[in-house]
């Protein structure tokens, strides 16, 4: 039996998130039954995070079990030939046994992406969180540097997150602008159901000036959900990938 890593590419606004639900479409689901065609054996992925309905994967990195004899080209390939449009495998490779794609993550990486001005996007709407309403970048980056380190994030997860601890350890949270794009890219170890969504959706309300910025730190100091702002959209958010030490021998893309 060999372990495989495969990297997935896929258009969140087509699938109803990554876990498999019984008739609805999900990128897990579909998956193991594009890479089963290939092994001729029924296959079970690991992923390394699960995104929900709407969110969209640079590098979602999953593991699997196969004994089907496959060169890395005719895995990548095949499982391309019966995945849909919105989805693609971007590698896949043998890997040792003792890497595992959601324990084995030493991080993980999302982009939230807000085209900020008067009028709704046309183009590439799905990818694209919308806001009328001026937002203060400056005043965001200020804010949310308090987040940094490790804190309980209780106040930026939904009731419903499953997760047994709310710690986490957030190492890079930065916000850039191009025209009328704003960015934010964050990192941590890993993060609770809706987290990046509740911070982006906190963060909106200083730049729109209605919360100062150290109303965060209030925030995040009260482990209180509804202390914070509301969630923010889906379509903006993109799970770039998570990161691996260089020993398990991936790609860069996901690679310390």
């Amino acid at each position: 039996m060999t372990r495989y890593a495969m990297a997935i590419e896929y258009d969140g606004s087509r699938f109803h998130g990554w876990q498999t639900q019984r008739d609805r479409a999900s990128v897990q689901a579909t998956l193991e039954a594009a890479i089963a065609q290939v092994a001729h054996h029924p296959v079970a992925v690991v992923a390394a995070g699960r995104t929900d309905t709407g969110v969209h994967a640079q590098f979602q990195v999953v593991h699997f079990d196969s004994d089907a004899e496959r060169v890395e080209r005719a895995w990548l390939l095949g499982t391309n030939t019966h995945l849909p449009k919105s989805a693609v495998a971007r590698w896949v490779m043998p890997v040792n046994t003792d890497f595992h794609a959601r324990f084995s993550a030493r991080s993980r990486r999302y982009r939230y992406t807000i085209v900020n001005r008067l009028v709704r996007p046309a183009i590439g709407r799905e990818r694209l969180s919308w806001i009328r309403k001026p937002l203060d970048v400056e005043a965001m980056q200020a804010a949310s540097r308090c987040l940094l380190g490790i804190h309980d994030f209780t106040s930026f997860r939904t009731v419903a997150c499953q997760a047994h601890s709310p710690v986490r350890d957030l190492r890079h949270i930065e916000f850039s602008r191009e025209a009328d794009l704003i960015h934010m890219d964050i990192e941590a170890n890993g993060f609770l159901h809706h987290m990046v969504r509740n911070i982006i959706g906190s963060l909106m309300l200083v730049g729109h000036g209605e919360q100062s910025c150290e109303w965060i730190a209030e925030v995040l100091a009260a482990r209180d959900r509804t202390r914070a702002g509301i969630t923010g959209p889906p379509e903006g958010l993109v799970f770039i990938g998570p990161r691996y030490e260089r020993a398990f021998g991936l790609p860069d893309e996901v690679s310390l």
